[in-house]
């Protein structure tokens, strides 16, 4: 039997920003923005939940005078990443 595909990753959005993420050192809010085409208010609350499990880091400061939130993803993140997708890959080809 195979394991249960990790729910929080099971989402869209989550698994569009871990999978950006994963390809970068650290990318900041707008270009996450960019990338999912996603809401402000949605990319916030889908930020938190995977800071909230650890798959992400998250920093806040300011650049010239605005508020910039840099994102990048955590070893925990990274192996919950890759733990997806090879289940991901027994489902798909459940012979190998």
């Amino acid at each position: 039997m195979y394991k249960d595909l990790d729910p929080l990753l099971h989402s869209q959005l989550r698994l569009s920003i871990v999978s950006t993420l994963i390809t970068v050192d650290e990318a900041n809010f707008n270009f996450i923005k960019e990338t999912t085409k996603a809401t402000s208010g949605n990319i916030s609350i889908q930020i938190k939940k995977l800071q909230e499990a650890g798959y992400i880091k998250v920093e806040k400061s300011f650049k010239n005078n605005y508020p910039n939130t840099t994102l990048s993803i955590t070893d925990k993140g990274v192996e919950a990443f890759e733990t997806y997708v090879n289940n991901l890959k027994k489902y798909i080809n459940p012979g190998k």
